[in-house]
């Protein structure tokens, strides 16, 4: 999964912090990061972890990067 500015490879916890609009997305998906009181796990970890289809996986990281882009991320 290639997100825009590296979001991929940092920790959960710091991507919701500064993009909370993203724990949105996640949970659509029934990815529920933001319960999560541990958030160390890199996003595209999380993303790949759950078993979720690779059409599943692909409309994440075009929510997610779309998300990025309006915002100016």
């Amino acid at each position: 999964m290639q997100f825009a500015n590296e979001l991929g490879n940092q920790a959960i916890q710091d991507v919701l912090t500064n993009h909370p609009e993203i724990g949105a997305i996640l949970a659509r998906f029934d990815i529920g990061c933001i319960t999560c009181k541990v958030g160390i796990c890199l996003l595209k970890d999380v993303v790949s972890i759950h078993g979720l289809s690779k059409e599943d996986e692909a409309k994440i990281e075009q929510e997610i990067n779309n998300h990025l882009k309006t915002k100016g991320a």
